[in-house]
Formats: structure tokens, C-alpha cells, sequence
């Protein structure tokens, strides 16, 4: 029954990540297009040059996640801090296997003291626990985001299969994605403004 409450059209997505994380990056922004929901997505990530933090997207991220390999560089630390100003816990997730700096090992320890870090080693595992962490989020807010019955059994049904045999394959990924950018949804709306990613890009 419709109630005539608002709904989100845009999943906001905040990876924190440093450049050594580059493939994870393009992993991530890449893994939003396998979603089965009509939603548009908006990716923002850690910047890698001289611009400054998205304090405004860590503040209203539906999902941030936080990643940790072998160094801390200061984007990172900027954005957990101001995650932290506002409230806000970024999922943590740290890679396994990589040797980590003295000041890696520091953050890693200080930030452990607020919530526990999960552990990933490889992409696929660190892809398919990120996209059920996503499937998650969108099945406990359906009604936020107004996912028809149909969507949210399709979502229900592609959720529970990752955690299967049948969980989809790894996609090929590119250069490209690392980057902050917005996924639109035509079914739902088209943003004035963005980067598109469809899912067949980097693909042949």
C-alpha cells in the first residue's frame, strides 16, 4: 500500500581506499552495476591527487567502506575521522598477506579499538563480501528506497546465491573505475550531471 512516503532514488556508496588499493577500487566501483534493483549509484572515492576529502558524502554515505593495505595515507585518516564527526561507522576491512607500514599498523590498532576490522585477502572474496554487505543494506531499507515486491525478491534470490556455489563470477576489470562516479538508472530518473558505468563496460 502506497503511504505517499519520499523514496531514495540514489544509493551513495564511499570507498575509502589509498592508491595502493587500485585493483580493489576498480573492483568496487565496477560490483555496483551487478545489483539486480533499478537504483542509480553514486560512487565516491578516496581522492588520489591534491583535491580535498567529500566531507558532505561522508557524512550521507548510505555505505561506507573503509580499507586498510599496507599504508595509511592521509585521505584515509581524513575521512574516518570525519565519518566519526558525523556519527557515522565505515565498515572496515582489512587486507590480509601485505606487509604494512609502521603508521598502517597504528591506525589499524586505534581504529580497532571502535570496531573490529574483516579480514580480506583476494578480490573475488573481498567483491562478493562487499555486494552481500550491499544486498543487505538495500533489503533491510526496500521500503526507504521503494523496491517493488518484485525487485525485492529479485534481490532476495541474487543475495542468497552469493553466498552459494551458483554466486556470480568475477568480472574482468579496467582502469577507469577508481574513480568517484554515478551509474545512472533510466528506469528511475537521469541525474543532470555524472560519469556513467554500465555493466558491460571493461568488458568485451
Amino acid at each position: 500500500m502506497d503511504m505517499g512516503y519520499p523514496t531514495k532514488n540514489e544509493v551513495l556508496l564511499y570507498i575509502s581506499a589509498a592508491a595502493d588499493l587500485g585493483p580493489e577500487r576498480d573492483l568496487l566501483g565496477r560490483a555496483v552495476t551487478e545489483v539486480p534493483v533499478t537504483l542509480g549509484w553514486r560512487v565516491v572515492q578516496s581522492p588520489t591527487g591534491d583535491q580535498p576529502v567529500d566531507r558532505e558524502a561522508v557524512a550521507g554515505a548510505d555505505l561506507h567502506l573503509l580499507l586498510l593495505g599496507g599504508d595509511i595515507r592521509a585521505p584515509i585518516g581524513q575521512e574516518w575521522l570525519a565519518a566519526r564527526r558525523a556519527g557515522r561507522l565505515p565498515v572496515l576491512l582489512l587486507k590480509h598477506g601485505v606487509p604494512r607500514t609502521l603508521a598502517a599498523q597504528d591506525f589499524e590498532r586505534f581504529v580497532a579499538k571502535q570496531a573490529p576490522w574483516q579480514p580480506f585477502r583476494e578480490g573475488k572474496g573481498l567483491r562478493r563480501h562487499v555486494l552481500r554487505l550491499l544486498g543487505r543494506h538495500l533489503l533491510a531499507q526496500a521500503t526507504l528506497y521503494g523496491l517493488s515486491p518484485v525487485e525485492r525478491e529479485r534481490l532476495r534470490v541474487w543475495h542468497a546465491g552469493l553466498a552459494g556455489s551458483q554466486a556470480p563470477g568475477e568480472p574482468e576489470t579496467r582502469g577507469g573505475a577508481g574513480e568517484s562516479g554515478v551509474v545512472l538508472s533510466p528506469e528511475r530518473y537521469v541525474p543532470s550531471e555524472g560519469v556513467l558505468i554500465r555493466p558491460e563496460d571493461g568488458q568485451d
